[in-house]
């Protein structure tokens, strides 16, 4: 999945990458079931788990937190174990980096208010320590602990690791819309290469980096918090993650909030397809603002959106062929994945609009790329030095062991090339191609496509944003209809979820449901 939300001051509550990820951040959420572009793919739900708890998992949950200072001031951090295998409790343990910021109000304590930004692989005690403990509204955390766990896998709580900095430079200029077979190959191979670096490094941790796994860590969480129930706001990816806890521990289910939610129904085609025809409606919303700039590079007043993808179409095609200087150190040249990644990456974001039309005038009449690949670099979260964080490597580990690839080889790409160019002219050959990756793990997948009802939980709300491109509106619509007790709230706008964007309307609900328990009514909808 893609990410950035470029206005803000932490990572997205995304990640992917045209690469990393089996495709944006319909790969970021899920890999995919079978090949099938129908919709739902499997009608089984996900079953609860026992409410006692396994005599062999008395040990992790019975332990207590040794809570430090450290880094950000305010922050305490701790290590909290958990089961490699829960199958098999005994076969080792995986370390887990938490974090919390203490609740700061005089008012009765609410407990633990646990948060996690999407990915699968962004960081949540990053996410934590630059946003949600200093950002969120100061009721909520006058009420609340803020905590996060790095789920298994991600940045601080053993990370997977599959490529250095170089090989990644490479990696993610790799192009993803072959002209011919020799660029094909080069894109099969960067696939093999990315799996192959990846199993080298993180073979036994790649089996162990499931969904349905860091669910069942957040529950030994909950209890080494001390809370009986679980009080969670996930974004984007943390929707599927939040789902599948109250799948999994419906009767544990505290106040949920799902912003930007996946549906964790439908197949790895249809959830790509989906989601390419939600950037398609994000660059829409881009284009007819654009028109209306006076430093538009893409069109004047009057052009229609249909022409503003035909020239940006056009400029892609140009770099595909004569890469531009970006006066990178490193010696990059802007070519068409990096110009792809940079324009989808502000997509997230209506905020960095007036950041892309810069980017994209310095690039197309200046012929100078250095802004495309600053937007392109913060969304593979690449320093000034060159280093990559692992959330490219986790979201890949994640995503496919997760679901079954969405496409066994190059042949069946090119066949559904036409639905993807369908669904978005400008971006729809890229991100077919993109859902190949998953197609040479090194691991095979344990997860399908499944409906999550959580039956008897308390109530929980479902966010989804109109014009959202990277987990379409629909999904919202769908896992409101699964989860039996879910409430949809909808916000009518554009940009990647909803809370803390700027909507009064969506803010007050859910501070609301957060501070005293009330779900926002049936339907309820803001602009």
């Amino acid at each position: 999945m893609y990410i950035r939300r470029s206005s803000r001051p932490f990572r997205p509550r995304t990640a992917a990458a045209l690469l990393a990820a089996a495709a944006l951040l319909v790969s970021a959420c899920s890999s995919g079931g079978t090949a099938s572009t129908s919709g739902t793919t499997a009608q089984a739900a996900l079953a609860a788990l026992p409410t006692s708890t396994p005599s062999a998992l008395s040990p992790y949950y019975g332990q207590k937190l040794s809570w430090r200072t450290c880094g950000v001031p305010g922050f305490e951090c701790a290590t909290m174990k958990a089961p490699l295998d829960y199958a098999r409790p005994d076969a080792g343990d995986v370390r887990l980096a938490v974090a919390r910021t203490k609740a700061t109000g005089k008012g009765k304590p609410l407990g633990s208010l646990l948060v996690n930004p999407g990915g699968p692989g962004g960081s949540a005690i990053g996410y934590l320590e630059q946003y949600a403990g200093i950002g969120y509204p100061a009721k909520v955390r006058a009420r609340y602990d803020m905590v996060a766990v790095d789920p298994r896998g991600v940045a601080r709580s053993e990370p997977v690791e599959c490529l250095g900095g170089r090989q990644m430079d490479t990696y993610t200029q790799t192009d993803t819309t072959p002209d011919d077979r020799k660029e094909t190959d080069e894109l099969v191979g960067a696939y093999k290469k990315f799996a192959t670096g990846c199993g080298a490094h993180s073979t036994e941790l790649l089996r162990h980096v499931s969904t349905v796994e860091a669910a069942r860590d957040m529950d030994i969480l909950r209890a080494a918090l001390g809370d009986s129930k679980l009080t969670y706001v996930g974004a984007s990816y943390g929707t599927f993650l939040g789902a599948t806890y109250a799948g999994l521990f419906p009767s544990r289910v505290g106040r949920l909030v799902l912003d930007g939610a996946m549906d964790p129904s439908l197949s790895a085609r249809r959830l790509n397809l989906d989601q390419t025809a939600g950037f398609e409606t994000a660059f829409q919303s881009f284009a007819k603002d654009c028109v209306q700039q006076s430093d538009c590079p893409l069109g004047r007043k009057g052009t229609s959106p249909a022409q503003v993808g035909k020239n940006l179409s056009a400029f892609f095609k140009k770099l595909d062929a004569h890469p531009i200087p970006t006066g990178d150190a490193d010696g990059r040249k802007l070519g068409e994945a990096l110009a792809t990644t940079g324009v989808i990456a502000a997509m997230y974001d209506e905020g960095a609009w007036a950041q892309l039309r810069e980017s994209l005038t310095s690039a197309m009449k200046e012929n100078d790329g250095a802004g495309l690949l600053v937007l392109s670099d913060s969304y593979y979260e690449r320093d000034a030095d060159g280093r990559y964080s692992n959330m490219m490597f986790a979201n890949a580990a994640v995503n496919c062991l997760d679901l079954p690839g969405a496409f066994t080889g190059p042949d069946q790409v090119e066949k559904a090339l036409p639905s993807f160019e369908k669904a978005s002219p400008v971006f729809g050959e890229g991100l077919a191609w993109a859902s190949l990756n998953c197609a040479y793990w090194p691991v095979k997948p344990t997860g399908a496509p499944h409906r999550i009802e959580a039956k008897g939980a308390a109530p929980i709300v479902v966010v989804g944003t109109t014009r959202d491109p990277a987990t379409p509106y629909r999904w919202a619509q769908s896992l409101s209809r699964q989860l039996t007790s879910a409430r949809l709230l909808t916000y009518e706008g554009d940009g990647h979820t909803a809370y803390g964007r700027g909507s009064t309307c969506i803010d007050s609900a859910i501070n609301a449901y957060l501070l005293r328990g009330t779900p926002p009514a049936k339907a309820k909808r803001c602009s």
